[in-house]
Order: C-alpha cells, then structure tokens, then sequence
C-alpha cells in the first residue's frame, strides 16, 4: 500500500527545532491579530453597506445623475404620525347638502351635512387643533364672516381644490390637503415676505446680496430671488453656449444679465435645501442648457415654478386687506407667500408622498365630489 513519506531533512530539522507552545506564541499571536482585524474588516463593510443609505438616481448611469446622502429622505416625517384623516361617507339618495342646511356656505355647499361636517372637523385638526372651531367662525352665529380667519381658510379651500384640478402635473394623484402646509400649525412653517433691501447703506448690487437669509439659505446670493422668480415673472436661466455680448445670436431680446444669473443659484440652491435633492435631481449639471439631458423631475419642477407663481398672484397677495397687522410681512407688510418649502419641508415628496386625497374627495375639484 502507497503511503506519503516526508523528505529526510525535514525529519532532523524537526529533531533540532522541537515544537513547544512557548515557540508557538508568536504565531499565534500574529494569527489571532491578522484574523482579527480580517473580521473587523469584513464587519466595517457589511456595516457600510447596510448603515448607508443608497443613492437615488435620476439620470443615465455613469453621467453623475444621482442623489446621494439620502439619510435625511430615509428618516420619517414625523408629521405623518400627527395626521388626522377619517374615510368619506358615501351619500344617499335624498341626504341633506350643506348649502341647506346651513347659512352662507360658498364653498363646499353641494356636499352632504355629515361629509360637510366631517371636513370641518378635518380641517380644526390639521390648522387649529388648539383653538377649535373658535379659530375660524364665531360660535354664536357660525354664518358670520366678521373673523378674518373664515375669509382666509375660504379661499384657501378653492386655491386647493384648483392645485389639485388643474396642477395635477405636479402634485400628481397624491394631492393635497390644508395638512400639507399646515402641519397642525396655524401658519405654515416656510411661509416667505418681501425682504429687500436689507443693506440700505450699501448702494448697488451688494444692497441685495451677502446678508445670511432664509431666503437664500444663509449663502452669500441674492435674498430677493423668491420675489423675482416666484412672485414675479423675472429670468430663470444661467447656461447656453452663446456668448452673451451685443451683437451676437443670443442678442434676442433681454439678455440675462448677472443679477439674473446670481437669483437663478439663489432659487436653485432654494430648491435644493427644502426638497433635501441636490441639483442633479432635475438636471444634467454638465449640459443645463440642453433640454434633452433633463430629467422627468425637471418638468415636475417647472410646473411647480408656475403653480406657485399662479398662487402667490391669485390666492395669497390679494388676501393682504384681508388680514391684520400682526400677520403682514415685517418690512414692506405684504402678505404671506408661499414657495417649496412650505410644502415640501426638506422632503422631495411632501409628507413622503402620503396620498392627500383618497380620504377627501371634496377637496379635489370645484363642485360635487366623486366618491369611489
């Protein structure tokens, strides 16, 4: 039978050299470290890649179009936990309307009393969970428009009900409710007033620019961005391939000037901070020019931009005689404007996409809702 047989000089060199666990230590030691820092290091990227979030891509793989740091979208709105909502009552043949059975109901009139109640009762809890019933109507004749607050929640309701009937390219089936500004609050947090000039001892560009704003997210850009770009209908643009210059084939009507250009970073660098996306989100930040390499976001924004503009010019200015002192803006007492941030409060969702209307269909269009 064939047995392996060790070479003769490993014989007389284990003769010389005995083994002992004292002419062990060292190997072993060594052993136990390698293996150890082995283990740790298989741990440091299981953990790694399982702390991590991932990133969001929004562009063609390899061109730089992701997301990354996605920890703050990961983390739950902790809004969501406060949110009331209560199904709909399918209506009956013969029920009660609102509009007969209560006084001076403009808006909301062709729904049922128990519907109509119930959205009452909705809407205490997602703008006035503390006050009541109190914050918008006097409780002793609830068909009295003498609280300011009533005008106000009115048109609010209607510029709503317009969002989610004629924006749909924006807030999508998703929708939205009082809730998604709100949040519980009788102001929303991310409201924005007129701020400039804050430097009036500074005579030019620099009165409008290198004051820390909220505005302009504490970066030394323009703070009036908001009011040119989101009020008013000023230049949103920075990037092409012509030069800029008299004479040239951009030369087509008003060029955007510097000032333009600085309030498009300052309204980006806007975006980016209340809806936790970088700029790759909507663009293709070697190519903004060209409207092949955006992306789906990009539109999705754009109408943003217009839904917005149509709000702040049709709903929220006009309301300024409406409300009292204590409400207006601190400098030039315009009223309270709305902007990204009021909705999206860091999230590129609001409320991270939590559906604002399966539970309120009155709040979806002008007149009588459809129930499912």
């Amino acid at each position: 039978m064939f047995r392996w047989k060790l070479p003769d000089w490993y014989d007389r060199w284990k003769k010389d050299n005995p083994v002992t666990l004292g002419s062990l230590t060292g190997p072993i030691i060594l052993f136990l470290v390698g293996f150890s820092a082995w283990i740790a290091a298989i741990a440091l990227i299981v953990w790694y890649n399982w702390a991590q979030p991932e990133s969001l891509q929004t562009g063609p793989r390899g061109a730089g179009m992701s997301v990354p740091n996605l920890a703050g979208l990961d983390a739950p709105d902790k809004s969501i936990e406060a949110y009331y909502t209560e199904e709909a009552y399918t209506p009956e043949a013969g029920e009660d309307l609102a509009k007969d059975v209560y006084e001076n109901v403009q808006v909301l009139g062709d729904l049922t009393d128990a519907n109509f109640t119930r959205l009452m009762l909705a809407m205490t809890e997602w703008v006035s969970p503390e006050q009541g019933c109190a914050y918008c109507h006097n409780e002793e004749n609830l068909a009295d428009d003498d609280v300011y607050t009533k005008i106000v929640s009115r048109r609010m309701i209607q510029m709503t009900r317009n969002i989610n009937e004629n924006w749909d390219g924006h807030v999508g089936e998703t929708g939205v409710n009082c809730y998604t500004c709100h949040r519980g609050q009788n102001v929303p947090s991310g409201i924005w007033f007129k701020i400039a000039p804050q430097l009036e001892a500074a005579s030019g560009w620099a009165a409008v620019q290198n004051y820390a704003t909220d505005q302009s997210v504490s970066t030394s850009l323009p703070h009036d961005a908001l009011e040119k770009l989101l009020l008013e209908d000023g230049q949103i643009n920075v990037h092409d391939l012509e030069p800029r210059v008299p004479g040239s084939t951009a030369d087509v009507g008003e060029l955007a000037s510097i000032q333009d250009t600085e309030r498009t970073y300052s309204l980006m660098n806007y975006f980016s901070h209340s809806l936790g996306v970088n700029c790759t989100f909507c663009h293709n930040t070697r190519a903004f020019y060209d409207g092949a390499q955006i992306t789906p976001q990009w539109a999705t924004a754009y109408q943003g931009i217009d839904m917005v503009q149509e709000m702040n010019q049709e709903y929220l200015v006009p309301l300024r005689d409406t409300y009292p002192a204590n409400r207006l803006g601190p400098m030039h007492e315009d009223a309270p404007k709305a902007a990204c941030n009021t909705c999206h409060k860091g999230y590129n969702k609001p409320m991270m996409g939590l559906p604002m209307l399966s539970d309120w269909p009155e709040l979806a269009a002008e007149g009588p809702p459809e129930y499912e």
